[in-house]
């Protein structure tokens, strides 16, 4: 058993590795993350805000879902791409995708972070871990493009950030690369004043930064064009069939975090 003792923004990697792997113990779950059932039976942590906090392991669920379809069919178009995940944490989607050989895939997270993936995952070769912060342009540098487009994956961060770090962060991606798609998890300024997860506030990270739409990402940083937003609640239908009565609603739509998609050509 691994003993583990973060605090602040990396410390909710481990809410959301606990929130996947209890998940994928059902019966009828729509994903199963056998290595974040590993990780978890290996670490020596206290789970039990996580294991009680439904509202943050619902929107975990449902991003996940959608995300590992959204992923799933970037590297079905392009097999011979590059797939960058910023802020990664314990992440597992690339074993859970099983991506093709073809597939070149970077991990990135603050040091302390990587520190502790390396515990538990051995990342090498076409699958390898970066130990920088995403506002250190330093990592753009390390990454080695095949010969297809580049996915970067910002899942979890931003809504800790303020606008310059997000504004940043875009601005390193397109100075590093030619063709790109950006795929950032975002929440609504309502959720950010608002919403309270419980495993979240105990590790005293706290929510900083919201947009309504990813429309609005274009002023931010006008170098990327924005392609869609994709709600959470898509994610929810999947989890509760409830959503499909009331989740065309404009308001729950809009207040559900978003995952916004951006290109660079």
């Amino acid at each position: 058993m691994e003993k583990i003792q973060m605090q602040g923004v990396p410390e909710t990697m481990l809410q959301t590795l606990y929130a996947r792997a209890a998940y994928s113990k059902k019966r009828k779950a729509k994903f199963c993350d056998d290595k974040a059932v590993e990780i978890v039976s290996h670490m020596d942590y206290d789970f039990s805000l996580a294991e009680k906090d439904a509202m943050m392991s619902k929107g975990v669920i449902a991003r996940t879902i959608l995300l590992d379809r959204m992923v799933g069919d970037f590297i079905g178009e392009d097999p011979k791409g590059t797939v960058i995940n910023i802020a990664c944490g314990l992440d597992t989607r690339v074993y859970r995708l099983k991506t093709l050989p073809s597939v070149r895939w970077y991990n990135l997270d603050l040091p302390e972070t990587i520190e502790v993936r390396r515990l538990f995952l051995t990342e090498n070769g076409r699958i390898s871990m970066i130990a920088k912060s995403a506002m250190d342009e330093s990592w753009a540098a390390e990454i080695e493009e095949w010969s297809g487009r580049t996915l970067v994956i910002v899942e979890g961060l931003v809504m800790y950030l303020s606008q310059e770090d997000v504004k940043q962060i875009l601005s390193i991606i397109s100075n590093r690369f030619r063709r790109v798609e950006v795929i950032m998890e975002t929440m609504n300024p309502w959720g950010i004043k608002n919403m309270k997860e419980k495993s979240i506030e105990a590790t005293k990270a706290r929510f900083t930064w919201g947009i309504r739409s990813g429309k609005e990402l274009e002023r931010i940083s006008p170098e990327y064009i924005w392609v869609r937003d994709v709600s959470l609640v898509e994610g929810m239908k999947a989890i509760m069939p409830v959503y499909h009565l009331f989740g065309w609603i404009p308001a729950v739509k809009n207040i559900s975090n978003k995952l916004v998609v951006l290109r660079k050509e």
